[in-house]
């Protein structure tokens, strides 16, 4: 009669680690991209609105120790007070003067900003399409490539004195120097973009018998539009700050023209007002292409 030992075999430490399962997956694990949960763990939009506001008080401190240090001189050193002050003299009427020259400040920033939306329009779509271009046909972007990156090392002032030959000094001239300092960001941003998109995307369609344009419209430009949309951001920041550039002539009313106009009569406080007025529109502009880009392409970096 033969006996049969059916108790388990004995197990090893090594067995017992192996076989012991593995702890669940923490539900506020985060990912590794999910940027914004991190910030949030860290104090969210109040503690990052409040590392902002310091650094505005800090940089007003400053600014009122260096005014306040030596002779007080409103030219060199104007004091953050005297700022104030000329803010509301710029939009309001005082002593029978109605901002400046005739203009409130906002309305100085409606019109400058009225022509960066045409010239970055203009710019923007140009570029989209010239981009589109290279990133697909070879040979026109060897072509071509060289003259945009031409083009986009070039300062604005260096073609405004061409343009104001060719179209005058009226509204004309702003509007193209403003849409060629934006075309070159798009249109670089767009052909690396699209040089770039999944390979295996683009074979896998082209497979199934799509069409050039519809493996463009439906793989390819999805795929490059996170990277388009940062190129439009960084053009419409060099308009924005091609804006006094192109107000150098007849720019008032303008921001930019006001700023020129004030400087040529050493109106410092009047320079500032006007720099620090394009700088927080430019702030706003950029937040709000920000948000558009995180709501139009959620798929960035995933």
């Amino acid at each position: 009669m033969t006996l049969v030992d059916d108790r388990p075999p004995p197990t090893t430490p090594a067995d017992a680690t192996r076989a012991r399962p593995a702890p669940p997956a923490r539900s506020g694990s985060l990912d590794a991209g999910d940027t914004s949960a991190v910030l949030g763990a860290r104090g969210g939009l109040g503690r990052r609105l409040g590392l902002r506001l310091l650094a505005v008080v800090l940089l007003i401190g400053v600014w009122w120790a260096v005014a306040a240090w030596g002779e007080d001189d409103p030219v060199i050193r104007p004091s953050p007070g005297l700022v104030w002050d000329t803010f509301v003299q710029l939009n309001t009427t005082h002593d029978g003067v109605r901002g400046y020259n005739g203009q409130l400040l906002i309305e100085h920033l409606a019109v400058s900003l009225r022509r960066i939306l045409i010239g970055s329009a203009i710019g923007i779509a140009g570029g989209l399409v010239l981009g589109v271009v290279l990133g697909t046909v070879s040979w026109v972007r060897v072509m071509a490539e060289p003259l945009v990156t031409f083009v986009r090392a070039l300062p604005p002032l260096a073609y405004f004195s061409l343009f104001v030959i060719w179209f005058g000094i009226d509204e004309t001239p702003k509007i193209w120097l403003l849409a060629v300092a934006a075309l070159p960001p798009v249109a670089v941003a767009t052909a690396a973009a699209v040089v770039s998109a999944p390979i295996s995307l683009v074979e896998s369609v082209r497979a199934l018998g799509a069409r050039r344009i519809d493996t463009i419209r439906d793989v390819i430009l999805p795929a490059a539009l996170p990277e388009i949309l940062t190129g439009i951001r960084i053009a419409v920041g060099i308009a924005y700050s091609s804006v006094v550039a192109a107000e150098t002539i007849n720019g008032l009313p303008g921001i930019g023209g006001m700023v020129r106009d004030a400087q040529r009569y050493n109106n410092t406080a009047e320079v500032l007002v006007g720099i620090i007025a394009i700088g927080i529109s430019g702030l706003v502009i950029d937040g709000l292409l920000s948000a558009a880009g995180r709501r139009l392409a959620p798929w960035r970096g995933r």
